[in-house]
């Protein structure tokens, strides 16, 4: 009984509050680019917000299991997947404009673009990783891959720091390292994190001794 009130209440309230939060921001841009309250440039704006909350998004999507160690709460995890589909969706949506608004698709000078500075190579290195993640997040592909499905989804340990990387060289072009330095540091400790419970896991597999456990 309490099982089918925990889900209950993670389906029918949880999922749907956190679902709420997290599109917040793009209901904020929208609103704000209808109503021009966005400042000057207003689309330099949406470009970088949506970029913000693409890699705000992935961090938290990275802390899920770390949480849910510390909480024994195994609904975390079940929110990663929408949280992860949220980052990507943020992601999209900032090469997009840029695509559109910022390079007017205009192929050869995006590809020069995309030679010429580097934060916009790690950028779409970041998305291309992220995509195959997002288009496999599904269960039937969890199915159809098998244990190939996680080893798929660690590129996500790529990415990630490819994003801060992305991040960091944006910003240090305008002189502010400072938000940039915590994401570092964020995922510098999730990753440590990560490291730690792949230790763990290797301790139990194998006895001191070096040798296998018996079967």
């Amino acid at each position: 009984m309490a099982r089918r009130r925990n889900e209950w209440w993670l389906r029918r309230v949880i999922k749907p509050l956190v679902l709420l939060a997290v599109l917040t921001p793009a209901a904020w841009y929208t609103a704000g680019l209808l109503l021009d309250r966005l400042g000057a440039n207003p689309i330099e704006a949406v470009t970088r917000g949506t970029g913000d909350w693409a890699l705000r998004l992935l961090l938290v999507t990275l802390a899920m299991t770390p949480l849910r160690r510390a909480t024994g709460w195994t609904g975390w995890l079940r929110l990663r997947r929408m949280l992860g589909l949220t980052a990507f969706f943020y992601g999209t949506v900032h090469l997009l404009l840029y695509l559109w608004l910022d390079q007017f698709f205009d192929w050869p000078e995006i590809w020069a673009d995309i030679l010429k500075r580097p934060f916009i190579t790690v950028g779409m290195l970041t998305w291309f990783l992220l995509l195959p993640l997002a288009l496999t997040s599904t269960r039937g592909w969890m199915r159809r891959l098998g244990r190939g499905w996680a080893r798929l989804h660690r590129l996500v340990y790529l990415a990630a720091p490819l994003a801060v990387l992305h991040f960091w060289w944006m910003r240090e072009a305008k002189v502010a390292v400072i938000e940039p330095l915590l994401y570092a540091v964020l995922l510098a400790g999730l990753l440590a994190l990560r490291v730690h419970y792949w230790r763990l896991a290797r301790a139990r597999r194998v006895p001191a001794g070096g040798g296998r456990q018996p079967a």
